[in-house]
């Protein structure tokens, strides 16, 4: 793949539109962003599986770096005197890290919520750690990311509507204490603020306007696939996206089966991220325009086909479905590494459509055979 072009300021440029779904470009100085975009996860500085090689060749402009996890090992002030996230991970592309809000939500028996901010237990040693909107900030830019999120307070869905009234009234406030302590950051760095409300709508409006009124180059849509049923999430996306400003991304966190992205997009979604494509890999799932296969089952013992002939991905067209189904019964690593190859390679393949069919007007189109293909499934050996 050919380098993309590089800016010294952060900035989107919306190139087309069919129907909602929309085809632009995030410009930063390390490189371009093609949008809509999926952001493999490289939770604790690498995608799991993967070489830094691999996963730009499969057409990743951006991946994902967590924040809560770098912060416990091996540290935002070690990484930084080593270079910062970028060097240290060998991956010269842009970054994003979230705020370590989501994972302070999973360790609710651990923490402590106050105005100031969450004060928890790590999860790995028993240490005690206090994060700030403040000091999110802080460590996101010592990691040197180029795109970093607000502090936000997330609420696992089903919630009565006061306890997330509540939380995103509190990420409000910390939105505004975030985007302070981020002025001092380099130029071409972005914060985008995160739209929080739950399954309410009234309140994801409430949301959506508080940031908008505070400003930022963009905006997330967090708080959803905690729970809630598909339809839930992708009203709320339709209830969001009207107010947030047309020329600044969209990113909906931590999103997720082929089936949300196609949607998503559909709906005037720019950015994704997901663990499930490298975690299905690791668990002997693989994803492919069949849909799913499950490479545990016995009947993949003997066959001979690989998992898609036409792919581009040698994972997916060079292994026989029985050498696969192999390495995952005799538990070797190798069967773990190519089915997340396969996986990262069919997003990667699935945005890239999308982008293609956008910009040639024809989005409703691919939808339907995305659609049309996992619902057909994979056809069994004779």
């Amino acid at each position: 793949m050919t380098e993309l072009s590089r800016s010294d300021q952060f900035r989107f440029d919306l190139k087309a539109t069919d129907g909602g779904a929309r085809l632009g470009e995030i410009s930063t100085p390390r490189g371009a962003i093609r949008t809509p975009a999926f952001m493999p996860v490289g939770t604790a500085g690498t995608v799991k599986g993967m070489y830094p090689k691999q996963v730009r060749e499969l057409g990743a402009d951006i991946i994902l770096g967590n924040t809560y996890h770098l912060m416990l090992r091996p540290g935002a002030e070690r990484v930084a005197k080593l270079g910062g996230l970028h060097a240290f991970a060998r991956w010269p592309h842009p970054i994003l890290t979230d705020s370590g809000g989501f994972q302070v939500m999973s360790l609710a028996s651990l923490r402590k919520m106050s105005e100031t901010g969450v004060t928890f237990r790590s999860h790995v040693d028993g240490a005690y750690f206090e994060l700030t909107p403040e000091r999110s900030v802080e460590i996101q830019g010592l990691l040197g990311a180029d795109i970093q999120m607000q502090l936000d307070e997330c609420v696992r869905l089903p919630a009565t509507r006061e306890e997330i009234a509540r939380a995103l009234r509190l990420s409000l406030r910390w939105a505004e204490r975030s985007k302070v302590a981020f002025e001092s950051q380099p130029k071409g760095r972005a914060l985008f603020g995160i739209v929080q409300g739950g399954d309410d709508p009234e309140l994801r409006v409430e949301s959506a306007r508080g940031l908008v009124d505070i400003g930022f180059p963009g905006y997330s849509i967090g708080g959803l696939a905690v729970g809630e049923p598909q339809e839930v999430m992708l009203r709320m996306i339709e209830t969001v996206n009207p107010i947030l400003p047309a020329d600044r991304p969209r990113y909906l966190m931590g999103v997720g089966t082929p089936d949300d992205i196609i949607e998503s997009v559909a709906r005037g979604v720019d950015m994704f991220d997901c663990v499930m494509p490298t975690r299905a890999g690791r668990h002997a799932l693989a994803f492919t325009r069949f849909g799913k296969i499950n490479l545990k089952n016995a009947r993949h013992a003997e066959d001979p086909r690989p998992l898609d002939e036409e792919s581009d991905c040698p994972a997916a067209r060079d292994y026989s479905r029985a050498y696969l189904h192999h390495l995952i019964r005799c538990d070797e690593m190798l069967g773990s590494m190519l089915l997340t190859w396969v996986n990262l390679a069919y997003y990667q393949t699935l945005m890239a459509g999308a982008r293609a069919a956008i910009g040639q007007g024809r989005f409703d189109d691919y939808r339907a055979a995305v659609k049309e293909g996992w619902a057909r499934g994979d056809i069994p050996a004779r």
